[in-house]
């Protein structure tokens, strides 16, 4: 289930970093709520999932999961640049995560 916690929190790390580009450094009410919602709800699935996982690979996979996922948002929706350098960056986090997750805990 630690996994899955950590997953979703990964997940709201995104929606939360939207809501803050939308804030406008938080000066509009209602991305400046949702903004400090989702992060609530994506920190404390975040300290759910490190109760059995380890600190290192749970805050690596969910920053990860934030980083590139934010990383789209920006290019898909909001039209940020996309290059190749970009891409080859993301990918690298991706690879990084991959690596972490099949890394044995010892």
């Amino acid at each position: 289930m630690a996994w899955t916690y950590l997953i979703i929190a990964g997940l709201l790390e995104i929606v939360w970093a939207y809501f803050m580009k939308q804030s406008d450094g938080f000066t509009r009410l209602w991305p400046s709520v949702a903004t400090l919602v989702f992060m609530g709800a994506s920190f404390g699935l975040l300290a759910l999932a490190m109760k059995s996982l380890p600190m290192g690979s749970a805050y690596m996979v969910w920053t990860g999961i934030g980083a590139v996922g934010a990383f789209i948002v920006g290019v898909v929706f909001l039209q940020e640049h996309l290059s190749l350098l970009r891409v080859l960056a993301a990918l690298l986090i991706v690879g990084g995560i991959v690596l972490m997750r099949l890394a044995p805990a010892q």
